[in-house]
């Protein structure tokens, strides 16, 4: 698969007239076009709803987006809680699943309607003593099957070595405490393996869910009114992965809904989803312009992004396939390292990688960088976090997040003796 940009290079040289690189860029026709294949995709479901991760994104922009297609919005932390507020999500369209959980926290979602999803057992008495001894009527648990978890492609993640969910025999205590706390309907969540470049991952993890839930249903005499498959369906970083097809995983999810819950007299049961990937990773790009070049052991070309814009090649070594705007027509010839600014000898978004004949001034498009970029950004070395734009579907841009400025940086040093010269 040939990976192509979504903007050309003459947008960019008239984008960087007012908003400087580096910058985030988001497509906003690519976005919508995809929310509304994973819609239709579960359609099959009346009460599918699909609760962004927005972790992977935490912009109001995007975020407001999705309101058009009736998602909600997963969060695991309290900024994330008031983003989803601040964008007019209400009572269950926010899904609280974190881990290890300030008090204040729990409080804050239980303020705000949202279902609350617990990751252990012994969060039961921590909640008991926030929010008292009467739960919200509709609560989840998250499961966490141990072992090693694999597919038939070969790929596989460690669930027994994570740190997230409840054992099966914790799982179904806490669904017997949960009803002594007024809880009638209930929720299971478990998160398996990451980024898969499969249609076979959310059937398999169905499939999983779906039996636990009918025998805890069998068992315990609970209703489940959802099935969150969470994350995990993933994106094709490489130029030789096959995209996932959502049709087709949707319709997998589909045949294990009517073979295991419909018999089982569960048909009622919703599925949710929180993906964050799949929603937004192709279709946010970081571009950014060659300003140097180096040749000693090796050909270096130095940009004005970093690890501290991007982090996920340097703490990853995780792969971004990268486009010279206006030479993507051009062969690749050339063997070059892309590195960035920081004083660390892993800022490099690219290692070896073969790419045309880069010149200082040339944009570079650094693909796949919508989900988990600007999120996981940070400040080493005093670097500034970069502005985030949208390309509308009309064409025009949108600044939907300033770029950072040294004012920012130094801002919480407001009371002390540095105070005047840092915030002048």
């Amino acid at each position: 698969m040939k990976k192509l940009p979504f903007v050309t290079k003459e947008q960019v040289e008239e984008i960087a007239k007012t908003y400087p690189t580096p910058f985030y860029i988001y497509d906003e026709k690519g976005i919508r076009e995809n929310a509304a294949r994973v819609k239709k995709a579960f359609a099959w479901n009346p009460g599918f709803r699909e609760y962004f991760a927005v972790k992977a994104t935490p912009n109001p922009y995007i975020m407001e987006l999705f309101m058009d297609y009736d998602f909600g919005f997963d969060c695991s932390s309290d900024a994330e809680l008031v983003l989803s507020d601040a964008v007019g999500a209400k009572g269950h369209q926010i899904m609280f699943s974190s881990n290890d959980t300030p008090a204040k926290e729990y409080a804050h979602a239980k303020e705000l309607g949202a279902i609350i999803n617990l990751d252990d057992i012994t969060h039961i008495p921590f909640l008991e003593g926030i929010i008292g001894p009467q739960f919200p009527e509709t609560m989840c648990c998250r499961y966490n099957p141990g072992g090693v978890f694999r597919m038939s492609n070969g790929i596989m993640d460690n669930p027994g070595d994570s740190k997230y969910g409840m054992t099966k025999a914790q799982l179904f205590e806490a669904y017997e405490l949960l009803k002594e706390h007024g809880v009638k309907n209930f929720g299971l969540h478990a998160f398996l393996a990451s980024n898969t470049v499969t249609n076979e991952y959310y059937p398999l993890l169905a499939g999983q869910l779906f039996e636990v839930a009918a025998e805890a249903h069998k068992a315990l005499g609970i209703h489940f009114s959802f099935i969150n498959l969470s994350g995990g369906v993933g994106i094709p970083y490489t130029p030789d992965q096959v995209p996932n097809d959502i049709e087709a995983i949707g319709e997998g999810v589909r045949k294990k809904f009517e073979e295991i819950l419909v018999p089982a007299g569960m048909g009622d049961a919703a599925i949710y989803t929180e993906m964050g990937r799949f929603m937004l990773g192709p279709y946010g790009e970081l571009v950014t312009k060659a300003i140097h070049e180096k040749h000693i052991y090796k050909e270096y070309i130095g940009v004005d992004a970093c690890a501290a814009n991007l982090m996920r090649p340097a703490m990853y070594g995780a792969y971004h396939h990268i486009t010279v705007l206006g030479k993507e027509r051009s062969e690749c010839d050339h063997l070059y390292d892309i590195t960035g600014s920081l004083c660390e000898n892993n800022d490099k978004f690219a290692v070896d990688r073969m790419l045309p004949k880069i010149d200082k001034g040339d944009y570079l498009v650094i693909h796949d960088a919508g989900a988990h970029g600007f999120a996981m950004g940070y400040n080493y070395n005093g670097r500034l976090w970069s502005a985030e734009l949208l390309l509308k579907e009309d064409g025009s841009v949108q600044q939907i997040r300033r770029a950072e400025t040294l004012k920012d940086y130094f801002t919480t040093f407001d009371d002390g003796k540095f105070a005047a010269k840092l915030l002048k």
